[in-house]
């Protein structure tokens, strides 16, 4: 029963885990042994995540956030550095520019029917300013990583891929994450692969990935469970660092749902395909990425209203039918503290900042639930009454 605290259950969840008793036993399993804090299983955990995405080392962090954090101060970014970074993303990459005193750029998407990043808008905005570069990968979809890479690298400039959304992708050119120079990743409560909160980070350069691994920790020498199973109590600190470690309970469930991923996966791609099936004759509705053939995630299921139709109308209709939505995301660069603070920091050389397709999707874009908990008949029973909602 609802309480005060607790929100009345939808119909259909926009998002939902698949924690299990595998989950429960592998926590009650690190309760007990003692140790907490970030130690063997997270180092298990950091391997196996390595090694499904061939990548030769990883580095768990608590989360997302702090991953993106962590790698742009390895990169060096610091006062007055722009960064390129798109603006239809999660505030997160936007904000740990500015917290490294540095200075987002936003850059337009490709289009409704692809809402990544746009090569030739990272062209127009690269400066010798630009730092850096930030990909993300779009509800799970691979961003067109291989282009803006080779694009920043001939300017020297290093590509941090936002991979979130898409743990585990492959492509022809590699997992996503590992294409660019840095690939950071969240374990969030909603994400594909959940340790309720948490992240990792990968890197092309062993010595970037080192310095991730100190800086979770203070910069400490020799960590609190190598002083623990060694009982040495000296320690050093030659950098400033923070405290961004997981904890072992995280990387225990980590462990279990890396396991379970291919699986649930199967069921994501089987319910997208049925969303799309069901919605390509919806007049006027844009499903993104209808035509993407390769490998993802299929981590959200975002459909673009028609031209007109006014998405708090959609939405009500569809919540007094059970049906939870979002929206993913409002642009970063409209958001009051980025409007408002952030453009005036920037250069007045910097490239005039145009984001027309961002813009035009702001109004019109909506997430409908998808999960590995959901059913057939729950997608046709979501696309059912969103075509009704359009048409009203």
């Amino acid at each position: 029963m609802a309480t005060a605290d607790t929100p009345a259950p939808h119909r259909v969840n926009l998002a939902d885990n698949t924690v299990s008793a595998q989950e429960i036993a592998a926590v009650t399993d690190v309760l007990s042994s003692g140790w907490l804090s970030a130690g063997p299983v997270t180092r298990d955990f950091e391997r196996r995540f390595a090694a499904a995405l061939d990548a030769p080392d990883a580095v768990a962090v608590s989360s997302g956030t702090a991953a993106l954090h962590l790698a742009l101060s390895a990169l060096g970014i610091g006062p007055g550095d722009e960064v390129i970074v798109p603006s239809l993303t999660f505030v997160a990459s936007a904000a740990m520019v500015t917290l490294q005193g540095g200075v987002p750029v936003f850059a337009d998407v490709l289009s409704p029917g692809e809402p990544t990043l746009a090569p030739d808008d990272v062209a127009r905005l690269m400066t010798e300013r630009t730092k850096a570069v930030v990909v993300m990968h779009y509800g799970g979809y691979p961003a067109r990583t291989r282009e803006i890479t080779d694009l920043a690298r001939a300017h020297g400039v290093p590509v941090v891929e936002d991979a979130a959304h898409a743990p585990v992708v492959r492509t022809p050119d590699g997992a996503l994450g590992t294409i660019g120079d840095i690939g950071c990743f969240s374990f969030f409560a909603s994400k594909n692969m959940t340790t309720g909160e948490g992240g990792m980070v990968v890197a092309r350069d062993p010595d970037v990935l080192e310095q991730v691994r100190s800086a979770r920790a203070h910069c400490l020498t020799r960590s609190t469970w190598d002083r623990m199973r060694t009982g040495a109590s000296d320690y050093d600190v030659p950098g400033l660092g923070l405290n961004y470690r997981p904890t072992e309970m995280a990387s225990a469930i980590g462990r279990v749902q890396l396991a379970r991923l291919p699986d649930d996966r199967r069921i994501r791609r089987e319910l997208a395909r049925r969303y799309h099936e069901m919605l390509q004759g919806v007049p006027g509705l844009t499903v993104p990425f209808a035509a993407h053939q390769a490998d993802t995630a299929h981590h959200l299921m975002a459909v673009v209203l028609p031209p007109g139709v006014p998405r708090p109308k959609v939405q009500e209709l569809l919540k007094a039918a059970g049906i939870q939505t979002s929206v993913h995301y409002p642009p970063t660069h409209l958001l009051s503290y980025y409007r408002d603070v952030v453009a005036g920091r920037r250069d007045p050389a910097t490239p005039e900042q145009r984001l027309p397709v961002t813009e035009a999707l702001a109004g019109t874009l909506l997430s409908l639930p998808l999960h590995a908990r959901m059913t057939a008949d729950d997608v046709a029973y979501v696309a059912g009454r969103l075509t009704e909602a359009v048409k009203r």
